[in-house]
């Protein structure tokens, strides 16, 4: 059933949230009553939830909201911007008050909406997507992801999220000491689009292969008639503003939704056994929320703390997200990533269109 709690947040301010469980997800619905005010409010509708809310009062654009004030929040909780009138351009000069430059998602099927600027859409479709963060499977993964909403579907097409460090937080011990000592590779095929942007040539000798330029960050070998790419991260890793190790990768996405079992592997090149997959899985599902979208939301989401998914859509024509994915000002580069990375110099588009990973 759906349970309802009205009550004063502050003296500005009533929401009306309501809460909907299932054996999937719990969905935050937050409607507000507007009292009196000249500023945004920030408001925790649910203390124990990592949600914060920052609502419009009295005709606020988003130049009106300070990104102070939501990077102090994003320290902890994922940020709902509500309320405010804005299209796509404005939506950029939001996100670029926070980054310094952005990153191209090639997977298929996202539309292109502002190519200049990196904005895309979400993957279309009415799919259900597991937890993930962006762009986990390459090493440029962003710092942090803006979604914004321009039309709302009716039922269904959430976008879930789930706390990465409350995750490690809950592991069972057995489980979480086997991945605080473990890392994860990423093993893909490297097609002579890959090859060229990273090493110069589609037809890269074997001396190249093994010492690629300093400025790539996959290692490559020569596997049959073609070439792989990898590359390794933690499996528990400290995010951008927390001192707890988070659990933030691309497994869950791969195996429940992709349907592969090799993508990623520890490593050795070992498979990571299925009872901590379903252990992560177990742990994550109590902790992801859900955010019922309104027109002109945008949900912002530390990407290093934070993975998001969605509820499978109702309605495909009636959903339209785009998408701004990007690293932000003053932060330094994850220990990770390669000396000076070409994604933090400047807008970032790698070569596509790119493929589903696939067992090799």
């Amino acid at each position: 059933g759906i349970g309802e709690q009205v009550g004063n947040i502050d003296l500005h301010h009533r929401y009306r949230v309501a809460t909907r469980r299932s054996a999937d997800y719990t969905a935050i619905c937050i409607r507000s009553e507007i009292i009196s005010s000249n500023m945004p409010e920030f408001s925790r509708p649910f203390p124990d939830q990592p949600l914060t809310v920052a609502q419009a009062i009295a005709g606020e654009t988003l130049t009106d909201v300070s990104e102070h004030d939501i990077l102090g929040k994003l320290r902890d909780t994922a940020v709902l911007v509500r309320g405010f009138a804005g299209d796509i351009s404005g939506f950029h000069r939001f996100a670029t008050k926070f980054c310094s430059t952005s990153v191209f998602n090639e997977s298929p099927d996202r539309l292109l909406l502002d190519e200049k600027n990196n904005i895309q859409s979400v993957n279309l479709g009415n799919d259900m997507f597991p937890l993930h963060p962006e762009l986990a499977r390459v090493p440029w993964k962003p710092d942090i992801c803006f979604f914004h909403c321009i039309t709302a579907p009716e039922e269904g097409g959430e976008t879930t999220f789930c706390d990465g460090v409350e995750i490690a937080r809950r592991l069972p011990r057995d489980v979480r000491n086997v991945l605080e000592t473990r890392s994860l590779l990423y093993v893909q095929h490297a097609g002579p689009p890959m090859l060229q942007f990273w090493l110069g040539t589609s037809t890269p000798s074997d001396a190249l292969l093994a010492n690629p330029p300093a400025g790539c960050p996959y290692r490559f070998r020569r596997v049959g008639d073609g070439v792989v790419r990898f590359f390794a991260r933690p499996s528990l890793h400290k995010p951008l503003w927390s001192d707890e190790l988070a659990f933030g990768n691309f497994l869950l996405f791969a195996r429940d939704y992709l349907k592969i079992d090799r993508m990623p592997l520890f490593e050795d090149g070992s498979r990571i056994p299925d009872w901590i997959v379903d252990a992560v899985r177990d742990v994550a599902q109590p902790i992801t929320f859900a955010v019922k979208w309104e027109a002109g939301d945008i949900l912002i989401l530390d990407n290093s703390r934070f993975m998001h998914g969605r509820n499978a859509i109702t309605d495909e024509s009636e959903r339209s997200i785009a998408t701004y994915f990007g690293y932000l000002k003053g932060v330094k580069q994850s220990p990770d990533e390669i000396a000076d990375p070409p994604w933090r110099q400047a807008n970032f588009h790698p070569p596509g269109p790119g493929r589903r990973p696939t067992a090799l």
